[in-house]
């Protein structure tokens, strides 16, 4: 029988990583994305093309909506996975961070992935074992100055994480987060050289991550190998903070 995962945020760096990664373990996907249409089906003719015999179905919803879960679950059918990679950041101050992007950034992280493992846990209970995992943030334990509120909702993703995992654990749903550190995205860019510089300085291993990295990750804790670990923060930053 075919597995199904849903991949939130599949048309960013990471999720497309995630996406290609999972797809060449067998499992079919359905791929979300918001408003990049074009690069999300063209990434879902392409894995058609090379696993003929695995589904791809590209889903439409905006997590930055109230209802953006609601519209995201009514496309969903079969479920054994869902892996939250949906991105979105505010580099500011505090008081310089404007009430709509407080707002924007709960619901993108911790209000619509909430709800839409509400709407979908039946599904996933359905399944002899299913997997949840958040794709977190270093800042979410160590918080990051200039990065507050995104610091704050990514905490609150960790927290839900530990929570949640006990609510379903009598259902064989594991959930865990990974925390990556620096990884090298789009994310990223607004960084000089000097400043990606002085950021490898401090990693003990020397540089930053790939989005292949964290791909590997999730396929490593969607793959069966690690059923027995639930609830849990997987940090994977090079050492970054330990």
């Amino acid at each position: 029988m075919k597995k199904y995962a849903l991949v939130v945020g599949a048309s960013g760096a990471i999720g497309s990583a995630i996406c290609a990664e999972l797809a060449n373990n067998g499992w079919s996907l359905y791929l979300h994305y918001n408003s990049t249409a074009e690069r999300v089906h063209e990434h879902t003719e392409q894995l058609h093309a090379k696993y003929p015999d695995q589904e791809f179905i590209p889903v439409q919803a905006d997590f930055s909506q109230d209802d953006g879960a609601e519209h995201l679950a009514k496309q969903l059918f079969t479920l054994q996975a869902v892996v939250f990679a949906g991105g979105h950041a505010f580099f500011g101050l505090i008081e310089d961070t404007p009430v709509e992007e407080m707002s924007k950034l709960w619901k993108v992280h911790v209000q619509n992935p909430m709800r839409l493992l509400a709407l979908t846990s039946k599904k996933l209970r359905v399944n002899l074992v299913s997997y949840v995992l958040f794709i977190g943030s270093i800042w979410g334990e160590a918080g990051a100055a200039g990065e507050s509120v995104y610091s704050a909702v990514k905490g609150a993703q960790h927290a839900f994480v530990k929570s949640y995992a006990k609510e379903v654990a009598f259902n064989q749903i594991r959930v865990n987060a990974i925390a990556p550190g620096f990884i090298d995205t789009i994310m990223n860019h607004h960084l000089d050289e000097e400043e990606r510089a002085s950021i490898n300085d401090e990693i003990p291993l020397g540089y930053a991550g790939s989005t292949e990295d964290v791909a590997k990750m999730v396929s490593f804790y969607l793959s069966g190998q690690a059923d027995y670990v639930t609830g849990q923060i997987i940090r994977l930053n090079g050492g970054w903070y330990i």
